[in-house]
């Protein structure tokens, strides 16, 4: 089933580096970004966890949660975090269950070899808990700008 705007967004609970677990249904009343990525300390990553980072204060004005989740693990979490001063949690699916419920997980093709992994798309789900806005094949650099425009 593919997602589309205006479904209900997809219940998980997924640890976050420390071992916390959040919940989707608790964050229900605010609004939340959740992006998936492939991995923490790549190029791409790096530049798009470092923007959602940069712009970390104005997401905190307008009430939204941001929420990283790749299929790393939670010390691979726990160094990235540190490394970048990530003031969000990312959220670990070591399985990909959540991101397959997000489409957000699949077979990829790099340098001809073809393989499993999680593609990068975001999710805005509304304060009651419906999707509002889906991104596909995200632009690392620019995405955390391009979603505030979009939430103004």
């Amino acid at each position: 089933m593919v997602l589309k705007v205006g479904d209900p967004a997809p219940d998980f609970s997924l640890p976050d580096a420390k071992g916390n677990i959040i919940k989707l249904s608790d964050l229900k009343g605010k609004r939340v970004v959740l992006y998936f990525y492939p991995r923490d300390n790549t190029p791409g990553c790096t530049k798009e966890a470092c923007s959602f980072r940069d712009f970390y204060a104005e997401f905190q004005s307008k009430d939204v949660v941001v929420l990283g989740v790749s299929t790393d693990d939670a010390r691979s979490h726990e160094k990235f975090t540190t490394k970048f001063n990530l003031p969000f949690p990312l959220l670990t699916d070591e399985e990909g269950k959540v991101a397959t419920t997000y489409d957000s997980y699949g077979l990829k093709k790099f340098m001809g070899k073809e393989y499993m992994g999680i593609s990068r798309n975001t999710f805005i789900i509304a304060p009651d808990g419906t999707i509002e806005k889906i991104y596909t094949k995200v632009k690392p650099e620019n995405h955390a700008e391009e979603i505030l425009t979009d939430l103004a």
